[in-house]
């Protein structure tokens, strides 16, 4: 294991909502179409759920190099936009028995506002 927690922040783009949509197969138009997000509560695009814990289940890697996921829980309380710094953490809250057990959260750096949260098991790399 190394650190107890990773943050990093970062801005996401318009780009990168739509590259996701491409790999992913998910065009719904609240991520990529921006004329059409106008016009939802939203008001613009919002990141895929998925993108986000993406990022996030990058972030445990750096905890557990190598784990493998056991299971996951994950909400989106509020949505995260393009052209917003976020910051994204991870933070391993336990090992028992070799299962590690990782927080996860995306806030918006102006607000605080949480917009995903969750946790995830994860066991040792095969063999480890």
């Amino acid at each position: 294991m190394s650190d107890a927690k990773v943050v990093v922040e970062r801005t996401l783009t318009q780009d990168e909502f739509d590259r996701f949509a491409r790999l992913s197969g998910d065009d719904n138009p609240i991520h990529v179409d921006p004329d059409f997000s106008a016009r939802t509560k939203f008001g613009r695009t919002v990141a895929h759920g998925v993108f986000l814990y993406s990022i996030l289940r990058g972030l445990a890697d750096r905890l557990v190099p190598g784990g493998r996921q056991l299971s996951q829980q994950v909400r989106f309380p509020a949505p995260t936009f393009t052209g917003e710094p976020m910051r994204f953490e991870a933070v391993l809250e336990s090992v028992e028995g070799g299962i590690a057990t990782v927080a996860y959260r995306v806030s918006r750096v102006a607000d605080g506002t949480v917009t995903c949260d969750g946790r995830t098991t994860l066991a040792p790399a095969e063999g480890v």
